[in-house]
């Protein structure tokens, strides 16, 4: 036991001094003797699960596997799933496998081992994530933020689902459709705006969207909305082959009347969106190509980009359209340049788009971490910039909210209150503190104001905005200042 400790302090003093985990291996290859070297293991091992598998040391992982095989691969998002790229390496003597892999320390990547031709979960690492195969190993590196509105929050109010078996005369087949109704749809008469998704049941089942509308609408960033989430039947062929057009018939023709007739939809294509990932988001793209007097709306997370559509929004002059459009760095290799090359396009059109591209893969993980941008893009909760004595919402203090989106790369809201009439200026810093842009110099009533900042004339990088308000126009009352910090990405 004596020995054992003393094994257990010169491991710990090797991870938590200057060393790290390659010194630990090179400490393991040194070893006097096998019996040594499994103790060190078993020592390292502790700390290692108190730290957290895989081992992360800044922007490096270390994939560990400890077990019975002789040949472990890891496959994942990083590697296109491949089951021969990357071959644990096992310190001689040992059922000790490891792999280390660089990363940026916002990325969230999908990951399994292979085991003697056996896909297996991650033994050592509790955190997964569903996929469209089953759930898998998540590796989220230390600056990745977890969602937190995919979560079931049984303080809140939450919609209802309903299911309703639908026939298509233009395909000819039956599909289940479920329809999310917001919170109190039942107690009022109005009306609501309508977001239909496709692959709509994984949206339900992989990504928790149901908790994400719950969430947003509680929080107050969302409008309340209705959610239609339509699955395939026979997916490619729909949704990116020769069965595109009577499917785009099925949802504008059949679909979309019976929707409005059964439901209370806010007319307008404005307050109708459309989305999707992969192929979804493909046949997203060409409904909302085709039908501008529909859908106002269109997300395409992670999509495939066939020529028709691309061309489309090319050679066909713009329509009013709000575009949101996402790429994972270790998304499908051939989506990449598509989805590049869409989003150039909508912007030399002068599209309302915003465009992201995200340290992840093609994946369940990332699609349903990235909901609410497109949902608080599309449907914002409406906000007053009204007068006191109108009787409207006036806020009880002077706030600056962060930019949304953040990063971005057109344009970004800026959103702030005053709980008092003053002089207010919004200026734009670079990062080195130089003045570059004035947004607002003016007097402004009590209120909650939106200011769309477009950054076409500036460089990729860091800003500061600062909103500085005055009780009275000469500047010379009470100051309250506030600044906030945003990322502009070309």
């Amino acid at each position: 036991m004596k020995k054992f400790t003393l094994i257990f302090l010169f491991v710990i003093q090797i991870l938590f001094s200057q060393s790290n985990f390659q010194n630990f291996i090179q400490s393991l290859n040194i070893a006097p003797n096998d019996s040594v070297r499994m103790k060190m293991i078993d020592s390292f091992m502790i700390v290692a699960k108190a730290h957290g598998i895989p081992y992360i040391e800044d922007t490096i992982a270390n994939f560990i596997y400890r077990g019975s095989g002789s040949n472990v691969y890891l496959a994942g998002d990083f590697n296109g799933w491949s089951s021969t790229s990357d071959r644990l390496i096992r310190v001689s003597s040992t059922n000790f496998f490891y792999s280390t892999k660089i990363f940026e320390r916002d990325a969230r990547l999908d990951y399994k081992f292979i085991v003697d031709g056996n896909w297996i979960l991650d033994p050592n690492n509790p955190k997964t994530c569903p996929g469209g195969f089953g759930p898998n190993s998540e590796l989220a590196m230390p600056d990745y933020i977890q969602p937190v509105e995919i979560k079931y929050y049984p303080n809140i109010q939450h919609g209802t689902l309903r299911d309703t078996t639908f026939y298509s005369i233009n395909l000819n087949n039956s599909r289940t459709i479920r329809v999310y109704l917001p919170p109190n749809y039942e107690s009022t008469s109005d009306s609501f705006p309508m977001i239909l998704m496709h692959d709509g049941l994984e949206y339900i089942s992989l990504a928790s969207m149901h908790n994400v509308l719950d969430y947003l609408i509680s929080e107050n960033q969302i409008e309340p909305i209705i959610g239609v989430f339509v699955p395939p039947v026979n997916r490619t062929p729909e949704y990116a082959g020769n069965q595109m057009s009577a499917f785009n018939n099925f949802i504008v023709n059949e679909l979309i009347p019976y929707l409005r007739n059964r439901y209370r939809i806010k007319s307008g294509s404005n307050n109708c969106a459309v989305g999707g990932a992969s192929n979804g988001g493909n046949i997203s793209l060409y409904l909302a190509l085709n039908n501008p007097d529909i859908f106002g709306n269109v997300a395409a997370q992670s999509s495939n980009v066939i020529s028709s559509i691309s061309q489309g929004f090319q050679n066909n002059p713009k329509i009013n359209l709000k575009v949101y459009l996402d790429i994972g760095k270790y998304d499908i290799s051939v989506l990449i340049p598509l989805v590049r090359n869409l989003k150039s396009i909508l912007q030399s059109k002068g599209y309302d788009m915003i465009y992201r591209e995200f340290n992840e893969g093609h994946s369940w993980g990332n699609w349903r971490a990235h909901i609410d941008d497109y949902l608080k893009f599309f449907f914002p909760k409406q906000t007053l910039n009204t007068e006191k004595d109108e009787g409207n919402f006036i806020p009880d203090k002077i706030k600056l909210y962060q930019n949304f989106p953040n990063p971005f790369n057109n344009n970004s809201q800026i959103k702030f209150d005053i709980s008092k009439k003053g002089y207010i200026n919004l200026k734009i810093y670079d990062s080195l503190g130089r003045e570059v842009q004035t947004l607002i110099n003016e007097l402004k009533e009590p209120g909650q104001y939106e200011f769309v900042f477009n950054s076409n004339n500036f460089s990729s990088g860091i800003y500061l905005y600062q909103l500085n308000f005055y009780s009275d126009e000469n500047k010379s009352g009470i100051k309250l200042s506030e600044t906030k910090k945003m990322i502009f990405l070309k």
